[in-house]
């Protein structure tokens, strides 16, 4: 649950001083349009994907270059204000949540790709270009960048190196942590530092691992390096239509068991598959109360072996139907329904809570069953879409923001959630990030002495906590006044789920 809107201070007297001199600083380094400083101009910039926490920020940076950001985080390092850097806003845990008192400092002009190397397999791209834009650039060499989120078509690279993104394909080809090679970074010194680089290992620690998914916590990302990968010869999608949850659970484990890795291996439940139908019309199956799709690549003999391998498994879990796509146009559409999970939601309610937490793959027909538990105690509908190969969940809770009561309810539904998960043996997050929404969960995973190593960890970038204050990590006043710390099973909202 989020702690909003008491948990940032309101701005002070001094707070607005120190904007105002920011401001006239600023207004000699960047272009005009570069500063927005106008209230509605920057009531554009209040949310991020969680839309239901907004926060008019208190001056908004557009810098078009490297030189630009580090004038900007000089200027705010002398004025000390707060620094909360953006992308595309698609985030979906508040990482983006501006401060009143601080600037946002957003990354959308620096959207150029720098280079693209089809020798060396490799593109240097600005932090604001998108996700989707690398592999369009790459196509035509027969190349593409393998993490996809949902939001490809708009995220940016600098948001996803922010939350570490993964993407349906994530279970074979990995989230960007492993399709990223070197960063640029702004530090709040003003200093610029190159990590990694374009061998596939740099000496030293692993400074590359520690920033992707640091969430804008302990430097400004102006650049990156990232892997781009053939494109494979042979591509097919199995959707396979289930009776339950547990069949279609049951059947992910086998394939997983079987040594086979899928490039992608997804699950949707009842109310996920009629509301994507209803939405693209991707001829789902609206009798199944559960569904998987399976992407297979490779040569088109491994293909062909594996897809047979796959539909052999499938039928063993008593499948409902299998259904095998070659034709390029048909796994499109059937991969657009499932990207589309998320803003088919609104024909059911009007707003969605996007929860996303992590278990292992052999518990999810007992915490989908669970879920389905909680949303009958919570009285909202909720909407299961995920990774299956990995154990991501994407439960989305379908609520109404004009009656009060609902937001609360689904904040406790999804709190509930992600307590759940750690009882099982995940964990509170898996490619959203912390941000402002997992905070409190935060404490009930860590203990004391690892979110002190957190917040040491951050202090050594950042000695006086301006970049992105109180998002990803707790502080240890927070969870005592949250009330303890650590999750256990007898500690789960409902007698029922003890059994966790």
């Amino acid at each position: 649950m989020v702690d909003e809107p008491s948990a940032p201070p309101a701005a002070t007297g001094e707070s607005r001083q120190r904007l105002r001199k920011l401001t006239r600083a600023l207004e000699k380094v960047l272009p005009t349009e570069g500063l927005v400083t106008g209230p509605e101009a920057r009531r554009v910039y209040e949310c991020d994907g969680l839309s239901a926490y907004r926060r008019v920020p208190g001056l908004v940076a557009l810098p078009s270059s490297v030189e630009e950001v580090v004038a900007v985080i000089d200027l705010c390092r002398e004025h000390a204000v707060p620094v909360v850097t953006r992308g595309a806003g698609t985030g979906l845990s508040g990482g983006a949540l501006p401060l009143e008192e601080g600037l946002l400092l957003s990354m959308t002009r620096m959207n150029r790709i720098l280079e693209l190397d089809p020798q060396r397999r490799i593109a240097r791209v600005e932090p604001g270009v998108r996700n989707l834009a690398i592999s369009e650039a790459a196509a035509p060499h027969g190349l593409y960048y393998a993490p996809d989120p949902s939001s490809q078509v708009a995220c940016s690279i600098g948001g996803n190196v922010a939350e570490n993104s993964g993407g349906v394909h994530c279970l074979k080809y990995g989230l960007t942590v492993h399709n990223l090679l070197g960063l640029e970074l702004v530090t709040i010194e003003g200093e610029r530092l190159r990590i990694g680089g374009e061998a596939p290992d740099s000496p030293g620690y692993d400074l590359l691992a520690l920033l992707t998914g640091s969430e804008g916590l302990l430097g400004v990302v102006v650049g990156a390096t990232v892997r781009l990968l053939p494109l494979p010869q042979e591509v097919a999608v199995l959707l396979a239509a289930f009776d339950s949850v547990e069949q279609a659970g049951a059947a992910v484990a086998g394939i997983i068991g079987s040594g086979l890795v899928p490039a992608g291996l997804e699950m949707m439940d009842e109310l996920a598959i009629r509301a994507a139908e209803d939405y693209i019309h991707a001829g789902y199956p609206l009798a199944a109360r559960a569904m998987l799709l399976c992407e297979l690549d490779g040569t088109a003999a491994e293909v062909a072996e594996d897809t047979e391998r796959v539909r052999a498994l499938f039928e063993a879990h008593d499948a409902l139907e299998v259904r095998v796509a070659t034709d390029p146009a048909e796994r499109a559409r059937l991969w657009a329904g499932r990207k589309a999970a998320f803003p088919a939601l609104g024909r059911i309610a009007p707003d969605y809570y996007c929860m996303d937490g992590t278990i292992p793959r052999h518990r999810l027909a007992e915490v989908l069953s669970a879920i389905g538990e909680m949303s009958r105690a919570y009285r909202l509908p909720v909407a299961n879409v995920f990774h299956a190969g990995d154990g991501n969940l994407h439960p989305l809770i379908a609520y109404d923001a004009n009656d009060p009561g609902q937001l609360a309810r689904a904040e406790a539904f999804g709190e509930s959630i992600l307590k759940l998960c750690v009882a099982v043996g995940g964990t509170v997050t898996g490619e959203h990030g912390v941000g402002m929404e997992k905070l409190r969960p935060m404490c009930g995973q860590f203990s004391p002495a690892e979110l002190e190593q957190f917040h040491a960890v951050r202090r050594a970038f950042d000695p006086q906590e301006l970049l992105n204050p109180g998002k990803a990590v707790p502080t240890l006043a927070r969870c005592a006044e949250w009330g303890g710390m650590h999750v256990h099973a007898g500690q789960l909202p409902f007698p029922e789920l003890e059994r966790f």
